[in-house]
């Protein structure tokens, strides 16, 4: 008999999977419309003392961790009633210091013990921003006025122990800088203050806001790209200013970079933008983050995945391996990005070692359920779509949702989604937890314990469970314990490990094309048989691949050859392009690789 796997009690796991299984809070704003659903965004993950800590929009605490994989809730002692948004946090080496964006005076907070909560102010009140107009007078801007802030705040301290202020979130309004002093309980703004960037959506085609950057609303109305989420990352001497664009609620939620000499810029474009980009695949969205070096020295960078079913702005977060080449140019490798990845323990140079290899069984599989709501079937949970779920006629012990993998095949990790259904609840409590239990059969008669949460309860809306051991099985079984919402909905049970067969042969790549629109290609390949999907891979080298589109083969233009629009591209830039297929089996090799 297999042991039970206690999912929180056991020792800290050695993989992880996006979105990272954290105790996503319910927000409050919606209260009043009745709408529930839990939500995390804008992270920002900083090394402190030995661990990390986390901070997320409206999320009333924050998080620690010691290995990037298991993270625990803190309830500071002094928080603001009405939440921080999208907060800068930075460290002066011997306290945290956490500013929420603001668009009056506000306080910034600070903390030199964050694993115990206790919160201070480090400025209780800010000095009026230089030249901003009050709320709501943004349309009379003039000169050298600027909106009402600072809003989407960085604090970055260089290496010379000076600090600089980035900021901003605007669909008309560039970031802007300016450099900062701290003394005796109060922040001073220094000079120059300046207008760093503007995004230029004419040029940059990944810029466009919408799905897949088209450029409009769903009901096809135009719109001005948005440009937030500030972050300064200086490495080798360069200085890395990154930001947000196009906006969080689609696919195409991406970050990009300037890079320049000095934290007050000048900044010039990247060629090689975006830097953070995930627009397919069941995480998508890799926008407003922040980059950070773990305790063995990898960069990693942190995004917005976006979920938008309940509410435009319901959404998670997500981590990904990052690297800066010697010449400069910064990589987030979002490859495989919700697939279970190893969590390193020692430097890494190669982001794509950090894949596990473990792949998808569950896509379209057959699921079946101790009972559903007309609308939400069992099929709803194996369909790589966070916004499509089943739904349980109730919520009590002993629900089930059952998968057949088709044969039996060797399971090495599993990932149970859940999603909000009317879930009436607007903030924590006691009862807001999940429980259940995995059990896994070779025939679907005889049927095995695999996996159940444990002690300490805590809320796992994307719980990921690494397995201890290969498990061979055929079905894998839900069994419902408890939840905080009032609806069990699962929009995806997610399970991850080997078929045992050979890997999928290479796609024949047939030709890439950049439209009349440079900003545009089409990207067409023979299909490959049995190939559950495909990773479209490009960059502006021919050996450094560094961008990817994950798309389900089943998802692209029928007939013998697959076609997908690829809307990413900056005019006047060069490119280079492969496709990958991968099934439950593995990876191809590549296509060869071409010139776009």
């Amino acid at each position: 008999m297999i042991a039970w796997l206690a999912l929180a009690a056991a020792a800290p796991g050695q993989t992880y999977a996006n979105p990272v299984d954290l105790d996503y809070r319910y927000n409050f704003e919606q209260i009043n419309e009745g709408v529930s659903y839990r939500t995390g965004a804008d992270p920002v993950i900083v090394p402190f003392k030995g661990a990390y800590y986390l901070f997320l929009t409206l999320a009333d605490g924050y998080w620690r961790s010691a290995d990037l994989v298991t993270w625990r809730f803190v309830t500071p002692s002094r928080w603001p009633a009405e939440g921080i948004v999208a907060p800068a946090v930075s460290s002066d080496g011997e306290r945290l210091l956490i500013m929420p964006s603001m668009t009056g005076q506000g306080a910034i907070y600070g903390t030199s013990d964050p694993a115990s909560g206790r919160i201070d102010y480090v400025v209780r009140r800010m000095p009026v921003l230089p030249g901003a107009v009050k709320s709501g007078f943004e349309d009379s801007i003039t000169g050298d006025q600027v909106p009402p802030g600072p809003w989407d705040p960085d604090l970055f301290r260089d290496d010379d122990k000076r600090w600089y202020l980035y900021w901003n979130s605007s669909n008309v309004f560039p970031i802007y800088g300016a450099p900062v002093r701290f003394a005796e309980g109060r922040m001073t703004y220094g000079s120059p203050r300046k207008a760093f960037i503007r995004l230029d959506p004419d040029r940059h085609g990944w810029e466009r806001f919408g799905q897949d950057h088209s450029g409009t609303l769903p009901d096809g109305t135009p719109i001005n790209p948005f440009m937030e989420g500030a972050w300064m990352t200086k490495v080798g001497g360069r200085y890395y200013l990154q930001y947000g664009a196009p906006g969080t609620e689609y696919n195409s939620y991406a970050t990009g970079t300037y890079v320049g000499a000095s934290a007050m810029g000048p900044f010039t474009y990247a060629p090689y933008n975006p830097v953070g980009y995930k627009p397919g695949g069941f995480v998508q969205g890799a926008g407003h983050g922040n980059t950070f070096q773990d305790l063995h020295g990898n960069w990693w960078n942190t995004g917005t995945p976006w979920i938008g079913y309940n509410w435009t702005f319901e959404r998670r977060i997500g981590l990904w391996p990052t690297v800066f080449d010697a010449d400069g140019q910064m990589r987030v490798s979002t490859r495989f990005g919700d697939f279970p990845q190893r969590m390193p323990t020692t430097r890494v140079t190669d982001p794509d070692s950090l894949f596990t290899g473990w792949m998808l069984l569950s896509y379209h599989k057959p699921m079946q359920a101790s009972g559903s709501v007309a609308g939400h079937p069992p099929s709803d949970a194996a369909d790589e779509n966070p916004r499509s779920f089943w739904l349980s006629p109730d919520a009590a012990p002993g629900a089930t949702l059952t998968i057949d993998l088709g044969a039996v095949k060797t399971l090495r990790a599993v990932q149970v989604n859940f999603a909000d259904y009317q879930a009436g609840r607007f903030g924590d409590a006691p009862d807001i937890y999940t429980e259940f239990r995995l059990e896994s059969s070779r025939d679907g008669r005889t049927w095995r314990p695999l996996a159940r949460t444990g002690q300490p309860r805590r809320d796992r809306p994307n719980a990921y469970v690494e397995l201890p051991r290969p498990t061979a099985a055929r079905f894998v079984r839900y069994v419902h314990g408890h939840i905080g919402g009032a609806n069990l909905a699962i929009s995806d049970l997610r399970v991850f490990g080997t078929a045992g067969g050979a890997a999928p042969a290479a796609p024949a790549l047939i030709a890439a094309t950049r439209a009349a629109d440079s900003r545009d290609a089409t990207i067409r390949w023979r299909r490959v048989p049995g190939a559950v999907g495909y990773n479209v891979r490009w960059g502006i080298r021919p050996d450094r691949l560094a961008l990817t589109y994950q798309v389900f083969a089943d998802r692209v233009a029928t007939g013998s050859a697959a076609t997908l629009p690829l809307r990413a591209l900056t005019k006047g830039q060069g490119y280079h392009v492969a496709v990958e297929a991968f099934d439950e089996n593995g990876v191809s090799p590549l296509s060869r690789v071409v010139a776009m």
